[in-house]
């Protein structure tokens, strides 16, 4: 059943879930169709008008020539051009789900007349998710001051099926849907990684046996804050069922502080949830049409700076700092489990003797190696994005590069450690469960399964690198599946 669009708030994280995550398609309302048009007709007779008004790229030329006016026969020439020379961006391109909540989030500007485009455009963005392949859009050399070195290449094949009438080209390649885009689809897999990370903890927490107290539902109301709250909660439900045999005295820290980071996690996907939310239907055109009112009878077309998504970029530096922080736990959590000084646990959590030929580490004791090094590919990736210049000259309008782009792909990288610090931390506390004969809780028991599947319970030295590659890419297929 297709996703139909009737207002801009219809394009949301639960359109972009169906839409580019199960792949449904999308219909445009008759009433919307008909509000498209009628803004299309007034925007024509605004341009008629004697004097015209200045209309960026449509009564004047565009980027550095956007103070040379167009004559009446010059815009229809201006229109059709077909040249897409800011298709310059190159190298490892966007996935289709990513694309597709693109065009979704384009389509933002259309269905309440804001773009001032024809019916016909709007129909043609629409039906690009009718099952297609998405066009290439690359995730790097994205240093533009705007979206347009994206924005080309998505819809390029598409504008060669039309002779374009004026304002039609801008209206596909102008605006942010790019940004809204990523942090929605940003938010959704979050939603997905901090259940997750309950689970592991939960489980690291059970191999441990910490004091079920540093974890109490009192804690909710005494430490005021509903993401920590949600944290709690989210732990204390796959905690039900614990074992007994507990230790008497607090864990060490990073045992004790999982709720107050997880309920950071938390806050860092509801702010990109909040970004997400507005942004997706947020009317970023430039220039952007206002339908008629009693003070403009034919609309208005003002110039603006909403192409630049101010919010987006912080929310996804958010998210990839608590990935950060998250591997960083997941590397204290295994180190004190292989410690059986602090653990009580077997040292190692090597069943049995090591043989005569172990180096007495066991391959089990080298995974907190392997797990620092995505902690620190984790960490440069939660670097801060700042705006950055264009034109190092400082000639020109595009002065100033959208950051999205840089935010994003920081953010997915740094997503992509912590599903690999998670595996390899929910391994060892399957492991510790195993060589001490315990069952997990009943929440985890199914959870316990699905890893032992793929990574069995070690008990001679084997070569764990390969497994360990399929769990982290299970625990990633996790988070993306539809």
């Amino acid at each position: 059943m297709p996703v139909t669009l009737s207002t801009r708030e219809d394009i949301n994280l639960d359109t972009v879930f169906r839409v580019a995550w199960e792949k449904d398609t999308v219909a445009i309302g008759e009433k919307a169709l008909q509000r498209i048009a009628e803004c299309r007709a007034s925007f024509l007779k605004l341009i008629e008008t004697d004097p015209p008004p200045v209309i960026y790229g449509v009564t004047t030329a565009m980027g550095e020539l956007a103070s040379r006016k167009l004559e009446p026969d010059e815009r229809d020439r201006h229109a059709r051009i077909k040249a897409f020379a800011a298709a310059t961006s190159f190298g490892d391109p966007l996935s289709d789900r990513v694309v597709r909540a693109i065009v979704l989030a384009r389509l933002t500007n259309f269905v309440e007349g804001n773009a001032a485009t024809t019916p016909r455009i709007a129909l043609a963005v629409a039906a690009m998710l009718d099952g297609r392949p998405m066009p290439t859009v690359p995730a790097s050399g994205q240093g533009g001051a705007g979206e347009i070195l994206a924005l080309y290449p998505l819809f390029a094949e598409l504008t060669t099926r039309f002779d374009l009438e004026v304002k039609e080209r801008g209206s596909l390649i102008n605006g942010s849907p790019c940004a809204a885009a990523l942090v929605a689809d940003a938010a959704l897999a979050a939603r997905r990684r901090i259940r997750m990370a309950q689970k592991v903890f939960a489980l690291s927490i059970e191999a441990f046996r910490a004091p079920l107290e540093h974890y109490d539902a009192a804690l909710d109301a005494l430490w005021g804050d509903e993401h920590e709250a949600a944290a709690l909660q989210g732990l204390r439900e796959f905690l039900v069922g614990a074992g007994d045999g507990r230790r008497n005295y607090q864990a060490p820290v990073s045992y004790r502080i999982v709720p107050r980071v997880l309920g950071q996690a938390h806050r860092a996907l509801s702010t990109a949830e909040q970004a997400a939310t507005v942004s997706l239907a947020s009317i970023s055109d430039n220039p952007v049409y206002i339908p008629p009112d009693d003070g403009h009878p034919f609309g208005r077309c003002i110039s603006t700076g909403g192409y630049h998504n101010a919010m987006a970029t912080p929310a996804l530096d958010d998210l990839a700092a608590i990935w950060a922080d998250i591997c960083l736990l997941c590397d204290r959590h295994a180190s004190k489990l292989l410690n059986g000084k602090v653990s009580l646990l077997p040292d190692l959590l090597m069943a049995g003797r090591h043989s005569a030929d172990s180096d007495g580490h066991g391959n089990v004791g080298y995974v907190p190696m392997a797990i620092t090094g995505y902690l620190e590919q984790a960490k440069l990736g939660a670097q801060r994005t700042f705006i950055p210049g264009t034109e190092s000259a400082g000639a020109g309008q595009d002065d100033v590069a959208t950051t999205a782009f840089f935010a994003w792909t920081k953010e997915a990288t740094a997503g992509r450690c912590v599903d690999a610090a998670m595996a390899m931390l929910a391994m060892i506390a399957s492991q510790a469960l195993h060589v001490t004969e315990r069952a997990p809780p009943p929440a985890l028991q199914a959870f316990v399964d699905e890893i032992r599947n793929i990574v069995p319970p070690v008990g001679d030295d084997r070569v764990l690198g390969p497994e360990l590659a399929q769990l982290a890419a299970w625990f990633t297929r996790r988070v993306f599946e539809a």
